[in-house]
């Protein structure tokens, strides 16, 4: 009988610290939703982000932009990119735009590792808070950008 008590205590101290665990990688939205680290990242950058349609442990999808850990990259050529896709890396976050419209940012400051993997000739632009272009880039184009700050971009 003392042998069952000491027993219990440690399953339900081991389901404790199992539930501290995943209380510290995802949190409750306002919504009652379950959000996680990855999310709370994009979050952090996309501004009047849409709801992302799936979120996992292991990345975030928009309509038209995957948002996943960055890789640890030497440079831009290490950054993989599918054809037709814009990628970057920003504050450790990697971020996979494939679809042609505006999308909104804040905190995009920093240097990261950036690839325009899309079809030829398309102009991704890059926008300042006024709405003026900041910089572009043709594809294919690749290497490594200054994003301070960044607070809008257009992949195409």
């Amino acid at each position: 009988m003392n042998i069952i008590k000491p027993a219990a205590l440690l399953l339900a101290a081991t389901a404790l610290a199992a539930s501290s665990t995943v209380a510290a990688t995802a949190a409750d939205s306002p919504d009652g939703t379950r959000v996680t680290g990855l999310q709370q990242k994009a979050d952090q950058v996309l501004a009047d982000s849409p709801k992302p349609l799936r979120v996992a442990a292991d990345a975030v999808e928009y309509e038209g932009l995957t948002v996943t850990d960055a890789p640890v990259t030497k440079g831009a050529q290490d950054l993989a990119c599918d054809y037709g896709h814009l990628c970057m890396v920003v504050h450790g976050t990697k971020f996979d735009f494939y679809k042609c419209q505006t999308w909104k940012l804040t905190n995009w400051t920093g240097d990261g590792p950036f690839t325009n993997n899309q079809t030829r000739g398309t102009v991704a632009r890059f926008f300042n808070k006024d709405g003026s272009v900041r910089w572009t880039s043709t594809a294919y184009q690749a290497g490594t950008a200054t994003w301070d700050p960044i607070w809008s971009l257009r992949p195409c």
